[in-house]
């Protein structure tokens, strides 16, 4: 990331909006912003292979549920904020689990990029098919867009639910049903 061009933009961005950057409440703030960005967009040097390389053995083949994951992201067409929470499934298969952590760290890492909810809704969902290979895998995530709130309808307070299903949770309606009542 190079954040002697954020630090320039943000300037530029403050002079032209009309305002003095070196002003007592500006002063510093393009420098901020270049560390902000750098720390809240910094997911796209992480690789998913790292955090799901590293799975368990362990007979289990019943569903496994972590809700209500919080994240943070940035919407890719505004550069305003969206946030909520996730809740993620999945049903192992070959005797491989991995840590429930391991859930949590992939919410994190994919929402540390610029996003569209329905984009980050399937990465996670992907990545747990291509590195975990279970039978299944739901994942919903619920947000609030500031871009929705902030900007053009200006509807605060309304949620966006996106949902993604593979494997058994498509094909298999009780098993999907079994996820949507946990997460409730």
């Amino acid at each position: 990331m190079d954040k002697e061009k954020i630090r320039k933009a943000v300037f530029d961005i403050l002079c032209a909006i009309g305002e003095d950057p070196d002003r007592p409440g500006l002063k510093g703030t393009p420098e901020r912003v270049a560390r902000m960005f750098e720390e809240i967009l910094g997911g796209e040097k992480r690789d998913i292979s790292e955090i799901l390389g590293r799975t368990h053995e362990l007979e289990h083949d019943e569903m496994v549920v972590v809700r209500d994951i919080n994240f943070y992201t940035m919407c890719e067409h505004h550069l305003l904020p969206f946030f909520g929470v996730c809740h993620i499934a999945y049903v192992p298969d070959d005797r491989k689990i991995v840590g429930i952590s391991k859930l949590a760290r992939i919410v994190d890492v994919l929402s540390k990029r610029l996003q569209v909810q329905e984009q980050f809704t399937n990465q996670i969902a992907d990545a747990l098919m291509l590195h975990v290979k279970p039978k299944g895998v739901a994942v919903v995530v619920k947000a609030r867009h500031m871009c929705m709130e902030m900007r053009g309808v200006q509807k605060p307070g309304a949620r966006t639910i996106t949902s993604v299903v593979r494997g058994l949770f498509r094909s298999d309606m009780r098993t999907r049903d079994e996820f949507l009542k946990l997460i409730e």
